[in-house]
């Protein structure tokens, strides 16, 4: 019995912050199209996501596209096609990999950062004197760093696609010594504009997705400094399955209502 009310304790748990996510993102939409925006913090925030993650991105999907290259022609080999790896990888990448890739490198470098720095700001009740002088917390946080996110993301993930086919490349070139020619053929040849901007659009909903909950996370922080480190836990736990289910779901809706 005492299993049984747990299991009904964290489903009711979980029910609240769910609807009280849901509430929160609705809000975050609304405050979205209402100016002014900040460009000074839109910019700082784009910087602080986007280029100075560059580094990180690009070893992570280069050694990704590296090894996913190597799995993927010691596989083909057996048919005699490794050639066919360039599009294997290119693909994949492209897809799946990279925007995943990206997003869960940038929930571990800038969201936990987002939840631990609004987090901070209410557990020493800077975010309460900014509502006393009726500043929306939301509005003023919140919105610039979804809008640096729905920038950085698509971006980084596009220069994830050139790192993780080039990582692929190298690999054909220097390991397997794969004839480059047929290689590049075979990626050009396979790989379609649909593949590209179904992965930008998948990044562009990660940065919101990512963005919003780690940010609900840290405004809902308690229990001073050990709140501030069991929120950006959670904000990075339940961001990343929370892009994990979305890719599944984008995934199926591309495949089987638009043929892609």
């Amino acid at each position: 019995m005492i299993f049984f009310e747990k299991i009904g304790n964290f489903l009711i748990r979980a029910f609240n912050d769910v609807s009280k996510y849901i509430a929160f993102t609705y809000q975050c939409l609304f405050y979205m199209f209402i100016p002014p925006y900040r460009l000074g913090q839109i910019a700082d925030h784009t910087e602080k996501i986007g280029i100075q993650s560059i580094v990180i991105v690009a070893l992570s999907t280069f050694t990704t596209g590296m090894i996913l290259s190597l799995q993927l022609i010691n596989i083909m080999r057996l048919f005699g096609a490794e050639s066919f790896a360039g599009a294997g990888v290119a693909i994949s990448m492209s897809r799946e990999l990279a925007p995943v890739i990206t997003a869960i490198v940038l929930i571990a470098k800038n969201g936990s950062s987002m939840t631990a720095e609004i987090g901070s700001m209410k557990v020493t009740e800077q975010i309460d004197a900014m509502e006393t002088m009726a500043v929306s917390p939301v509005r003023y946080l919140v919105i610039p760093r979804i809008f640096a996110s729905l920038m950085a993301f698509p971006a980084l993930t596009a220069l994830a696609n050139v790192f993780g086919i080039y990582g692929g490349y190298f690999v054909a070139k220097t390991n397997a010594m794969i004839n480059s020619t047929s290689y590049m053929h075979t990626m050009y040849f396979w790989v379609d504009p649909e593949d590209i901007w179904t992965g930008l659009v998948k990044a562009f909903f990660f940065g919101f997705i990512v963005t919003t909950i780690c940010c609900y996370r840290g405004l809902k922080t308690r229990g001073g400094a050990k709140g501030v480190g069991e929120a950006t836990t959670t904000a990075v736990v339940v961001s990343t399955v929370a892009i994990l289910i979305a890719d599944y779901i984008m995934t199926y809706i591309f495949i089987n209502f638009f043929g892609l």
